[in-house]
């Protein structure tokens, strides 16, 4: 097996390196000094024979010569002992120490385990590599065609349940200028952009969610962003104003009312009563008799009606009657209504191609 293997070469080249450095320490550190006194033993026998030294001073200096290369020989031994002692200790902890190791991983580990080949690996996730794999196809798909629409819409919504909230953001805002700047279009780029900077909301998202205001007035998404930035912003009044007037506008089981009233109750305010639920009224009138069901429908339709000639900015609300005329088979209400609200949103581009895709779809077109 490979990291037998590399065990064993790692053995060789220790031995390698300490074994001649061990050696020529060894040899090095005794010759010098054993030459130099045999030169003064010499060097004695030479100042004796010319004279210089008496023969008891000349015995005693060999005397003198003799111990002092005995001392040195004692310390190269010495030195020799150590030199093994230190070459023993470098091999026990850079080769005994992982023999040690390999030992015990063989004992409790599994080394005959081979590695996972990559397809595997992506096997073994089949959703996340298909998911990825999808992303990566429409992405190639838009580099090479920018302009198309519908591939952006498709890959928005996927890049925000992955946390991607800047290429979402992107990409909402791409759909939006492609396919037209909806409500939900620019509600969803909104919210991207407050969340990729951390639930922050910053001057260009309030710029989107006014945007969406000026097609839908009642659009509770862009509503709430608004208050919580005035919020943000340090205008605590305007906040609580706008987060009274979302709660006492919308539904009572409408999915942002439990956030809405506690930011409420926050701010120090008082949450205001709710109006009941749509459903609750629209199940209501499914349980009126047929009679009462056409006058309570009837009313329904009127009050939005009136509504609408107060404040006709509100093109949900457009479509909403239109819808409604053409239910109750009144053509020219419906056709009243599209002239009506196409009065009311002159200049909004994006609204009026809201209405005058629905007056195709009803077939209320010239």
């Amino acid at each position: 097996m490979v990291w037998v293997a590399f065990a064993l070469m790692t053995g060789a080249a220790v031995l390698a390196v300490l074994w001649p450095l061990g050696r020529a320490r060894g040899a090095g550190g005794r010759a010098p000094e054993v030459a130099f006194y045999e030169s003064q033993v010499e060097d004695i026998d030479r100042d004796a024979a010319l004279g210089l030294l008496t023969p008891a001073d000349a015995a005693a200096a060999k005397a003198e010569a003799g111990r002092r290369l005995l001392h040195v020989a004692s310390g190269a031994s010495a030195t020799g002992r150590s030199l093994f002692a230190t070459r023993v200790a470098a091999l026990v902890a850079l080769v005994a120490i992982p023999a040690i190791a390999l030992g015990v991983y063989a004992r409790i580990g599994n080394p005959d385990t081979p590695d996972q080949p990559l397809q595997a690996r992506l096997a073994a996730r089949p959703q996340e590599a298909g998911v990825q794999s999808a992303i990566n196809k429409i992405e190639q798909h838009l580099a090479a065609n920018p302009d198309d629409g519908r591939g952006w819409e498709v890959l928005a919504p996927v890049y925000m349940r992955l946390g991607k909230y800047p290429e979402a953001a992107r990409a909402f805002g791409e759909t939006a200028r492609l396919l037209g700047p909806s409500p939900e279009r620019l509600g969803a780029q909104g919210q991207a952009l407050v969340y990729a900077s951390g639930d922050s909301v910053t001057p260009e998202a309030k710029a989107v969610f006014e945007r969406v205001l000026q097609i839908s007035a009642a659009d509770p998404t862009a509503r709430y962003f608004l208050a919580l930035g005035r919020e943000q912003a340090g205008d605590k009044q305007g906040a609580l104003q706008g987060y009274v007037e979302l709660s006492a506008e919308t539904p009572a089981d409408a999915p942002w009312q439990e956030e809405v009233r506690a930011r409420i109750v926050a701010l120090g305010g008082t949450p205001p009563e709710t109006r009941p639920p749509e459903r609750d009224a629209a199940a209501a009138i499914r349980d009126m008799p047929q009679n009462e069901q056409q006058a309570a429908i009837r009313g329904m339709v009127d009050g939005l009606a009136a509504r609408l000639q107060q404040d006709g900015r509100d093109v949900e609300g457009w479509l909403r009657l239109t819808r409604a005329y053409a239910v109750l088979r009144e053509r020219e209400s419906a056709l009243a209504a599209l002239g009506n609200a196409r009065k009311a949103l002159a200049g909004d581009q994006a609204a009026l191609g809201r209405i005058d895709e629905l007056a195709k779809e009803l077939g209320l077109e010239g």
